[in-house]
């Protein structure tokens, strides 16, 4: 979906059902690394956009994945893996080594220059600004505006960075990709004045087959979990609200009620570093070592396996663009506890149960309540209508490529 002052909505130039896009090479496109250390979702969006694409548009894109000489060798191993991918090592990825001469001079020459000799024909920019005199088209990924929404958790130098990052990238021109009608919503009433392509892609996930084959009652009991668990899959950052769910839990201990979260997911918040040691000290300090247990960034075939055999996946967080883990919850059907906010309404269309973002006590209602009605252990599997939401996400992907390519604006004065 598209919103736009100045052209119609993102339309799939020359896609058949079928058939594809009609190109007389393959289109690519760059993206730069996500760590998944430092953003499991942003590294999980990654992968399952050029799964999706390799699997639904075959042979019509090819995602370039451009990363410093510093990135993860198993992380990019796994991407290099799927169909069509191709990994690109610089030192102008190493870092941001280029921002000032993006932001001052109008271009990152060493990021441009890997850009032309990779043949690159649209660069998707994920937190990221590589200047307005940058002579490839460009689609600005603004996965949310939290910075906005939330600006006491960010520190001001960060907040003003990112704010600066997305103004230059509007005024550069840049097609805009959002990932909701809520963030949307939060993009128009930021920036009235825009007059750049928006388009709004719905990330949707399909699990790949190799990570279905680990079995959950091995990975449940290599983690000595009971049968029933909750699973909160979510990075130690504050807007995550993991300090709610120690309040449940704190609520549900004097209530004699025994259930036990399982959370994993990294503990490096570089806004906030010391947040995991706050949060754990609370637990300890309440005697919820037991209910609360953390197993800090683990295999991804792990995480699906937990996740498929938990009595309902947790998501309390504050803020979200786009919710990765609710996406992945929903491909295995998986039961939902979720923060009353609008992009999880957006997302679950009134299927899941909701709480409060400062109300413990409904969410320890909730977890009572599903708690009690769990019996033994359910393993799932994928859905059925799952092909067609991961399609719909290829197809909008590919239009806002197309459209940023065939109609790249210049910089709006």
């Amino acid at each position: 979906m598209a919103h736009s002052a100045r052209s119609g909505p993102c339309r799939l130039r020359g896609l058949v059902q079928g058939a594809g896009f009609v190109t007389s090479r393959p289109l690519r496109f760059a993206f730069s690394h996500i760590s998944r250390r430092l953003w499991a979702g942003g590294y999980n969006y990654q992968r399952n956009l050029f799964a999706a694409l390799a699997r639904f548009l075959p042979g019509e894109f090819v995602p370039v994945v451009f990363a410093g000489n510093r990135a993860e060798e198993n992380e990019l191993a796994e991407l290099a893996a799927i169909p069509g991918v191709e990994v690109v090592r610089s030192e102008a990825f190493d870092g941001q080594p280029g921002l000032a001469a993006a932001l001052g001079l109008g271009l990152d020459r060493g990021a441009a220059a890997s850009f032309r000799s990779a043949r690159i024909d649209v660069v998707v920019e994920a937190a990221r600004f590589f200047g307005w005199r940058l002579p490839i088209p460009a689609v600005a990924w603004i996965p949310d505006l939290q910075h906005r929404s939330l600006p006491q958790l960010f520190p001001t130098t960060a907040r003003w960075r990112r704010e600066l990052g997305f103004r230059m990238q509007i005024a550069s021109g840049r097609t805009i990709m959002l990932s909701s009608e809520s963030a949307l919503r939060d993009f128009k009433a930021s920036y009235p004045g825009a007059r750049n392509k928006i388009c709004v892609v719905r990330f949707a996930t399909q699990p790949p087959a190799a990570f279905l084959n680990t079995d959950p009652s091995d990975v449940i009991a290599a983690y000595h979990l009971p049968a029933n668990y909750f699973y909160l899959p979510n990075q130690f950052y504050r807007h995550k609200n993991h300090q709610l769910v120690v309040d449940a839990l704190t609520i549900l201990k004097e209530r004699a009620v025994d259930v036990v979260i399982c959370a994993s997911g990294g503990k490096e918040d570089r806004r906030e570093p010391g947040y995991y040691d706050l949060v754990n000290s609370e637990i300890q300090k309440r005697g919820l070592e037991a209910r609360f247990r953390h197993l800090g960034v683990i295999p991804l075939p792990h995480v699906y396996a937990l996740l498929r055999a938990s009595a309902a996946l947790i998501n309390p967080s504050r803020f979200e663009g786009w919710s990765t883990t609710v996406e992945e919850a929903k491909s295995f059907g998986v039961p939902m506890i979720l923060s009353d906010i609008d992009v999880h309404r957006e997302q679950t269309a009134g299927s899941a149960r909701y709480f409060g973002v400062d109300d413990p006590v409904a969410l320890a209602d909730h977890l009572m309540q599903v708690a009690q009605e769990t019996h033994g252990l359910t393993i799932r599997n994928v859905v059925p209508h799952q092909d067609g939401d991961v399609s719909a996400f290829a197809a909008s992907f590919a239009a806002t490529i197309q459209q940023a390519k065939s109609s790249s604006l210049g910089p709006l004065g």
